[in-house]
């Protein structure tokens, strides 16, 4: 499924539109939110961030989403993909249809932050009672969206095109035993029914000051894959390894040989890549040498066809190595978001509306993120652009801010008019776009 919606993506890119330029009008004065409606989504975002909810189980969020766009008199469709809601406003004058997209859910995460509005929320996360913590900023993503569909609903008249606000339930990944997120949105036909010619998204990001854009042609964000290994052996005394078969050794190798996988076997000169073990169990006593070890990790990877290189030498270095070795080995790619890649030639056309919405010394080229996010999956359907926001005050050095999913992490509510004004003004000049 993955490689159809890859060659989905190649052909949108390829027949995109290369003339895209800066017209007049897209160079124009960007619009802004007032100071009333700027007021209004930090409200929302203090709301939201004080009723944190986790993946699929964004109700009261979702509720208050779905009231705010009601209220506008829009086209509002909900439950999709168990709690997501999704709106589309018609604007008065022909023109594109595009995507607008923020994810809703938070984190299993005890807030240690000191703001008035902090997270004391509880919830069950695996079986287990846990605190819960908007502590990657999805708060800060729907009510900057909230605010963009008030803005661009007053603008309707003046509107060409038509804009889908997407705000997606469990980014952070569905509950055990469930579908969620942006592949079952597409799944369930989400693009099919808007058909939106391109989509946007934002993710505020503690790495960078406040109200700086970071982009990137092409990939952006990794792609992030669970492999799981058994191996298996022939228990045996300790005192007598030839009587048995030696998992512990079997599954060490497998861990050595691996390293060569992306040192050795992948051209690394296309993308840089990572495959990195978290777990390793096996044995229970100190003298006897078990049936079967058990080894779990990820991969990371900026490369599709990499990606799929990786996961055929997986599987044959650990079996081939754990046979080696008189064992088996049984490999298992759970794969997860595919690489977030941002269409050059939509890159290069909303640069302009980056630039004057933000001051185009606050505009960079950001570095490539190991981390992974599910807004790959639109982007490989139809023309994608994805950026981060800083969130973090020019007084501090963004290297020593917590990290987004600390328990620590603090965003700079100012960051919130530049992220509405950024979806605002991508809607407006996308239509213009020649």
């Amino acid at each position: 499924m993955r490689m159809s919606m890859l060659n989905k993506a190649v052909i949108a890119t390829t027949l995109a539109t290369s003339c895209w330029a800066i017209s007049p009008t897209q160079a124009a004065e960007p619009v802004q939110i007032s100071s009333s409606l700027e007021q209004q989504v930090i409200e929302w975002r203090r709301d939201l961030h004080q009723h944190p909810e986790l993946s699929n189980r964004e109700f009261r969020t979702a509720k208050v989403i779905t009231e705010h766009l009601q209220s506008l008199g829009l086209e509002v469709q909900t439950g999709v993909a168990h709690t997501g809601v999704v709106a589309l406003l018609k604007g008065a004058k022909p023109g594109p249809t595009i995507a607008l997209r923020a994810d809703m859910d938070a984190l299993p995460v005890v807030e240690q932050t000191d703001v008035a509005f902090k997270s004391t929320a509880i919830a069950e996360y695996r079986g287990k009672e846990v605190g819960v913590m908007h502590a990657c900023g999805h708060d800060l993503h729907v009510a900057m969206l909230m605010g963009a569909a008030q803005q661009l609903t007053e603008l309707r008249e003046q509107l060409a095109g038509n804009v889908v606000f997407i705000f997606q339930p469990a980014e952070e990944g569905a509950p055990a035993g469930e579908e969620g997120g942006a592949e079952l949105m597409l799944k369930e036909g989400l693009f099919k029914q808007y058909q939106p010619e391109a989509v946007f998204g934002i993710h505020v990001w503690s790495a960078g000051h406040t109200g700086h854009i970071g982009y990137r042609e092409g990939p952006l964000m990794a792609s992030s894959d669970r492999f799981e290994i058994t191996v298996k052996g022939q228990q045996t005394h300790g005192s007598r390894p030839w009587g048995g078969v030696d998992p512990i050794v079997a599954a060490g190798q497998i861990i050595n040989n691996t390293q060569a996988i992306v040192s050795r076997q992948v051209d690394i000169t296309k993308a840089p890549a990572v495959v990195s073990f978290g777990i390793v169990e096996g044995g229970v006593r100190n003298n006897i040498i078990p049936d079967e070890v058990y080894l779990e990790g990820t991969i990371r990877n900026f490369d599709m066809d990499n990606r799929a290189q990786i996961f055929a030498n997986l599987k044959t270095t650990a079996e081939h190595t754990a046979q080696a070795s008189g064992a088996e080995a049984h490999v298992h790619i759970d794969e997860g978001y595919p690489v977030t890649i941002n269409n050059p030639e939509l890159t290069r056309a909303m640069l302009p509306t980056m630039h004057k919405v933000a001051g185009a010394d606050k505009v960079n080229v950001n570095a490539l993120v190991t981390g992974a996010e599910d807004f790959s999956f639109y982007a490989l359907e139809v023309p994608g652009l994805f950026v981060f926001l800083g969130i973090t005050p020019e007084v501090q050095d963004p290297a020593t801010a917590p990290s987004n999913h600390s328990p620590f992490f603090y965003a700079d509510e100012r960051a919130l008019k530049t992220g509405t004004e950024l979806y605002v003004n991508w809607a407006i000049d996308y239509a213009k776009l020649p």
